[in-house]
């Protein structure tokens, strides 16, 4: 098999799948074994993984809930935020089950390639404690399905993408579903190809008219073209007649300069439909410990204080008899901490003004 650079791989990808019976790349893919494993919905995740090991499946429940955190945050950073990572690494108590696929495919040379993929469930009710208790923002159910007006030129003219050319446009659809919602594709009938040169001119009220048959009144409407550095997004956002954002991405690989349409909208809607944790506002409080009878006590107590995820800094304001005084440093709210004490913490209670735990 003749090898392909990267760029002319791509604009090869690109060409053949819109001139070409969708199933013509289907087998690109091709699947050995547990065919019906994938990950659905909001809170499962399916990653790569080396082996079915303890230690990598520990590494890829990570991997995995980080992504969960991200499609219901809608954060496309959520696993750099204050307190994720250190959680992270508890990923196996959020865990309601998983499974292991095979999936074969095929290298560029035509070696046949195997990779393993981890497919992970999680706790549903866990997740979204875990999500408010670190300050993370909710992006709200059900979520809108955009549709994408984009027109591809490789230098033979502007075509639209419509549901024929769906396995082109796979990097674009397939990032939406990464970030956690879905995009869809005009039916591409003749009428419709006529509207190119409206979205070559980014004309969002000509394409809004045209786009009014479908639900909801939300359009992505872009154009990819060649460029000397390799291919050029250039993407508008309109949200019931009103543009929500613009963006442009360069790339040498045309299909991450399309795919980055799928980011841009992601952000512009959880911008304007996600809300605040409902853990509180993150800061500093004040919180007494009482029964710390010795220096035992005090090291247990915050030893667990700093595993919290929630717990960003401590700092020891008084201590007087059997009673201790912290200003805790919280990613979120008092809600949050109490969400995240969990069940091995030494010490209960929390009422209060400011809040009093006992230790155990």
């Amino acid at each position: 098999m003749r090898w392909i650079p990267g760029f002319a791989l791509a604009t090869a990808l690109l060409l053949a799948a819109m001139t070409t019976a969708p199933a013509a790349l289907a087998q690109s893919g091709l699947r050995t074994e547990g065919d019906a494993v994938s990950a659905r919905g909001l809170y499962q995740a399916e990653v790569p993984v080396n082996g079915q090991g303890e230690e990598e499946r520990q590494g890829g429940f990570a991997r995995a809930l980080g992504t969960v955190l991200g499609k219901l945050s809608g954060d496309r950073s959520a696993m750099s935020r204050p307190g994720v990572g250190a959680e992270l690494r508890n990923a196996k108590d959020y865990v309601d089950g998983y499974d292991y696929r095979q999936d074969q495919g095929t290298s560029p040379t035509g070696a046949p390639t195997f990779r393993t993929t981890l497919v992970v469930r999680f706790d549903e009710d866990q997740v979204n404690g875990l999500a408010g208790a670190l300050g993370l923002p909710v992006w709200p159910q059900p979520r809108p399905k955009p549709v994408v007006w984009l027109a591809i030129n490789d230098g033979s003219g502007p075509r639209l993408m419509g549901l024929q050319h769906a396995n082109a446009a796979r990097p674009l659809l397939n990032r939406a579903i990464e970030r956690g919602y879905g995009l869809g594709l005009p039916a591409g009938g003749a009428a419709e190809q006529a509207l190119v040169g409206a979205i070559w001119r980014q004309d969002t009220a000509a394409v809004a008219r045209a786009s009014a048959r479908y639900s909801p009144p939300m359009q992505l409407v872009g154009k990819l073209y060649r460029n000397k550095g390799g291919w050029t997004a250039d993407w508008v956002f309109v949200d019931a007649g009103k543009v929500l954002a613009k963006w442009s991405v360069t790339d040498a690989d045309a299909r991450r300069a399309m795919a980055s349409g799928a980011d841009g909208t992601a952000d512009a809607l959880v911008k304007r439909y996600g809300k605040r944790g409902s853990a509180g506002p993150a800061g500093t409080y004040r919180v007494l410990f009482t029964g710390i009878r010795s220096t035992d006590d005090y090291l247990r107590l915050t030893g667990h204080l700093q595993k919290m995820a929630v717990v960003r800094r401590i700092t020891p304001v008084r201590a007087s008899g059997d009673v201790v005084e912290l200003d805790l440093e919280l990613v979120s709210g008092l809600a949050g901490f109490r969400r995240t004490m969990g069940d091995e913490a030494p010490f209960t209670g929390g009422e209060g003004e400011p809040p009093a735990y006992q230790m155990r």
